[in-house]
Parts: C-alpha cells; structure tokens; sequence
C-alpha cells in the first residue's frame, strides 16, 4: 500500500487493505481520491481550517468529518505531508466483529450493504471526532493494515459532488473492487485501464 502517492494511485492502493478497530476488522472495497485545493470537489478547496487540517498530512493519517449533521465519514491521508490529499473510505466488508458491527449499525441482519456508504464505515467501526488526525500506520486504536489488493478494480465519477466543476465531478476517482457486492450503485462504474 503506496499512500504517500498521486492520491488516484493511493486511492486504489487501499482496494483491499484492513481498518481494524479492536475486535472489528473491515476489508475496504470502495473509495474516492480527493486531491488538494485545485480538486473543486476537496474539502481543502477553500484553504486549510481546524476541520480539514489532517488533510495537510503527513500520509497515513484520519480524517473525519461530520457529514449532514448525521454521520461521521472516514478519510485516510495520502500526502506528501503538506499537500491537502484525502481518500474517502466509501465501502467495506466485514470480516470479523461481525455482532459488534450489527449493534454499531443498529440492523439485524446481514447483507452486502451493511457497510456500504462511508457513513455506515465509520459507524461499524465506532468512530467520531476523537479519531481525527490519528495515525491509522500505528497498531492499536483504529488502524490500517495491509491485505491485497483486488484482482479486478472499477472505476467512475464521485458521488455526492453536484458544486464541483464539471471536469471535477467527471473525473473517475470513485474506484472499488470489481469482485465485490459491498459497492455503491455499481452499474455507474466500468472497469480501470492502467
């Protein structure tokens, strides 16, 4: 897993890597690349604030934020320290501490959403405020590990960023595991060309 990386090639770096939160480990298969002030789309397009100043660096680190007064979203710094890069953990697995997740996410049973929507991530891993700019390279707490990546990785335009510029909302920056079914509105998404 490359982080400290263009964010698109990181973004696709984490397709497969583990969040793990004690007993609660989640196998990422969906994401979107936020790049720095120029990305119309980013949090940092408005300069640095106490909110989005994790996202200055260095790689590797949260970023949360509260989202419609409703859900806390995890983000995973890319860097280099100094450059406002974020990718937003948009889909996951669940791959243990699956009672825990259940209680977390106030559902009762399985299904491939459980954890589909960055929302739904970060409430099945526990998270809010307290974990912003931690240091998700060192065990313990909230951290990230690494596992494979996908064989097949998809790819299309973000969601949610109807303000951005039309450039900026076409650009294909959502990317998520192509095997999976814990992804958002996968027929928006084609396969990737390296």
């Amino acid at each position: 897993m490359k982080l400290e990386a263009p964010v698109d090639r990181a973004a696709r770096s984490l397709l497969g890597q583990l969040l793990r939160r004690d007993e609660v480990v989640l196998r990422i298969t969906e994401v979107e690349a936020y790049d720095g002030p120029n990305d119309t789309a980013s949090h940092a397009r408005h300069g640095r604030t106490s909110r989005n100043a994790p996202m200055w660096g260095p790689p590797g680190r949260a970023y949360l934020y509260f989202c419609y007064g409703m859900h806390w979203m995890l983000n995973v710094t890319t860097g280099p320290e100094g450059h406002p890069s974020a990718v937003l953990i948009r889909g996951a697995e669940v791959l243990s501490g699956l009672d825990t997740v259940l209680i977390r996410r106030k559902a009762t049973k399985v299904t491939p959403q459980l954890c589909t929507g960055p929302g739904k991530v970060a409430q099945a891993l526990g998270l809010d405020k307290t974990f912003d700019g931690h240091d998700l390279l060192v065990p313990g707490g909230l951290e990230l590990a690494p596992a494979k990546v996908p064989k097949r990785i998809v790819t299309g335009p973000r969601l949610g960023i109807g303000f951005a510029s039309p450039e900026d909302q076409a650009r294909p920056w959502r990317f998520a595991d192509g095997d999976s079914s814990a992804v958002l509105k996968r027929s928006d998404l084609a396969p990737w060309k390296p």
